[in-house]
């Protein structure tokens, strides 16, 4: 096996909730020797978010900050700068998601760790970015979502739109960053120097539109909520079974084809599969409320097994929506490790997601468990060459803290 792509490489993630937690999480499980620091008293507020389990540690936590290291220091003495010094100065990556200008008044800014390490990878991650009329305001993933376009065209037409129930902004623009860091590393490998990252959360999610931009900038048509199929890809939805709710992807034409002969064939119209005007997507669109009051309750009328016999039997795309415990028990998602087991001292086995990194020649799952706070604060102090006194009265006076005051020696 070979070693890990970012083994030797340091992070220091300063950074807490979700889209810089879960930069350093991906990192982490790519060899990099990732350095979380939290602030003294409560640390990352991801502690007490979701799934709370103690007083150290939650669900939400555990999940983002798995395979890193653990430090917490109070930036208010002296002491606990020089501390932050001496880390970026060793560093590889910094990673931070606070408000643009915040880390300046901490002297933890772009230019001045730059300044002293001028091949330092600096990833920032804001709502809106360093620039522009925005850039000062606070804003999370849901406010992303909602300015992006996204939002709006989800749901039921005349109703308000669902929250997307999952991090979006955030997660997306998580990977990003890991994308940019990691050409940033390999550019600095020819031009010695780091850079600024700017990664915004609004503009990661404008960056998804795979077709609402066009149809507005090329045909002046703007998006619309649709429910639960799409006007311009029929058939192209999801549809209630006698026992569920099944995903359908027929909008191609020979699938469409294979589809609308095989309800034919089970009950459907005669005719249906032979009827031209619908062999093509012009056609189908056009026909779309024809097709539906056909296909939803010849759906409604099956369970959801028999469909999914029926649709893989002539090769359609097609899926039960399943719910979490489902997910969890398939045997496609067991197959490709995407749970991954940790044994925690306290809280026992863990199951939590894993990345869907998958390497030829290497490991990228994690085994860590994520820190306690403050859990490494004698081991990160000893390498960066502080000596044992020092460490003694850093601790006792709470400049590198931990609720605990236990360490591993």
């Amino acid at each position: 096996m070979q070693a890990r792509p970012l083994e030797g490489i340091r992070v220091v993630d300063y950074s807490h909730f979700l889209a810089g937690p879960y930069v350093g999480r991906c990192l982490a499980a790519l060899g990099a020797e990732v350095i979380k620091v939290e602030r003294p008293g409560g640390g990352d507020p991801g502690r007490q978010h979701a799934t709370v389990l103690d007083e150290q540690q939650s669900g939400y936590f555990l999940q983002l900050n798995m395979g890193k290291q653990g430090v917490s220091v109070n930036m208010k003495d002296p002491r606990g700068k020089q501390f932050m010094q001496r880390l970026c100065d060793s560093a590889d990556v910094f990673i931070e998601n606070y408000r643009p200008g915040a880390l300046d008044r901490l002297g933890l800014g772009y230019a001045e760790l730059a300044a002293r390490n001028p091949g330092l990878v600096y990833c920032s991650i804001s709502a809106y970015g360093h620039t522009g009329p925005d850039a000062h305001r606070a804003g999370f993933g849901l406010i992303a979502e909602a300015k992006s376009g996204i939002m709006q065209m989800v749901g039921t037409p005349g109703e308000a739109p669902p929250l997307l129930r999952i991090s979006l902004g955030d997660m997306y623009t998580g990977i990003h960053a890991v994308a940019a860091i990691n050409a940033a590393l390999l550019g600095r490998v020819k031009s010695g120097k780091g850079q600024h990252i700017d990664m915004a959360l609004y503009d990661t999610l404008v960056s998804m539109h795979e077709y609402a931009v066009q149809c507005f900038t090329l045909d002046g048509v703007l998006p619309q909520q649709t429910g639960h199929d799409m006007p311009t890809s029929t058939l192209y939805g999801v549809f209630r079974a006698a026992d569920g709710d099944v995903v359908i992807a027929a909008q191609v034409d020979d699938a469409w084809k294979r589809f609308a002969a095989m309800v034919e064939q089970h009950g459907g119209p005669a005719g249906f599969g032979a009827d031209t005007r619908l062999h093509h997507g012009t056609g189908r669109n056009a026909h779309r409320e024809a097709i539906l009051a056909v296909v939803r309750p010849w759906v409604a009328a099956r369970p959801v097994s028999e469909l999914l016999r029926l649709l893989d039997g002539i090769d359609v795309p097609a899926a039960k929506v399943q719910r979490i415990d489902e997910v969890l028990a398939d045997p496609q998602i067991q197959a490709r490790g995407m749970v991954v087991e940790q044994q925690h001292p306290r809280l026992g086995t863990l199951r939590l997601p894993n990345l869907p990194f998958r390497f030829s020649d290497c490991d990228t799952n994690i085994r860590d468990v994520a820190p306690d706070l403050g859990e490494h604060n004698v081991q990160v102090a000893r390498a960066l060459g502080f000596a044992p006194a020092e460490i003694d009265a850093m601790q006792a006076e709470g400049v590198l803290f931990s609720p605990t005051r236990t360490h591993d020696d």
